[in-house]
């Protein structure tokens, strides 16, 4: 269960990442429809929108990373 929590973290927080990514890099006209701050005529770039998705998608990996590799410690005697 552990691993399937983090994996779907890590996805998730890749996908966001991607969002970001695609936030610096095309202008508002040319994002996906599905993706906040899509205008139909407008030449400017979400650099704040960027920034936040960068920042939330880089925690939620590093949340699943921790979910991941931590857990209850077996005692070994």
């Amino acid at each position: 269960m552990r691993a399937v929590l983090a994996a779907v973290l890590m996805i998730v927080g890749a996908l966001i990442v991607i969002a970001g990514v695609l936030y610096f890099t095309q202008p508002a006209h040319a994002l996906p429809t599905f993706l906040p701050g899509y205008l139909a005529h407008s030449t400017g770039k979400h650099t704040a929108r960027g920034i936040g998705a960068l920042v939330v998608g880089a925690v939620v990996v590093i949340v699943g990373a921790v979910v991941a590799f931590t857990g209850p410690r077996r005692s070994r005697w």
